[in-house]
């Protein structure tokens, strides 16, 4: 599992196109409203703070055991980027555990976007053979739990720096992947 094998996913309506450098400038607009700051703390950096971020990103983990995927979310029919999905695959015995975040600008929130891009990279991570999908999301971010619930994860009894660890196991069969 490799950076190179994230590629770019193609959901119903968007592309999930993995993340560049020249991505910045207009993900600095996309991120700009500091509300998106709520549940994890911080505040949006400037084009060139993510430029910055973004070479970090794309240069890879400096854990070989560690595979980093980004995207950015780019609406097809708007032709406009909305967002960003990621993963972070840890190989662990037999098949991976991915840990998968996602963030859409607020113009761009309550349109199914976050859960489109979700189950497109869920569908990836399967296929790549990764075995177990986590998602650590904050008890009162009621949205991004239905994200995470219609990516087929479900809460555990685990929680991260105040966080609920949401999880799904590999499934059985094609019939059970989201």
């Amino acid at each position: 599992m490799d950076a190179m094998n994230a590629g770019t996913i193609e959901t119903g309506r968007l592309d999930l196109v993995p993340l560049a450098v020249a991505h910045a400038d207009e993900m600095a607009e996309v991120l700009s409203d500091p509300a998106l700051h709520a549940f994890i703390g911080g505040a949006p950096h400037s084009a060139p703070a993510l430029r910055s971020r973004y070479a970090h990103l794309v240069a890879g983990s400096p854990d070989p055991s560690q595979t980093w995927w980004n995207w950015v979310i780019r609406i097809r029919a708007e032709q406009c980027l909305a967002g960003t999905v990621q993963a972070t695959v840890t190989a662990e015995g037999r098949g991976g555990v991915a840990e998968v975040a996602w963030v859409v600008g607020t113009p761009w929130q309550g349109r199914g976007i976050a859960t489109e891009a979700a189950r497109g990279v869920v569908r990836r991570l399967w296929a790549q053979d990764v075995r177990v999908i986590r998602a650590h999301i904050h008890p009162d971010h009621h949205a991004s739990a239905a994200v995470a619930a219609a990516a087929g994860l479900a809460p555990t009894g685990h929680r991260h720096e105040g966080e609920i660890r949401w999880e799904s196991p590999a499934p059985r069969s094609p019939v059970g992947r989201p």
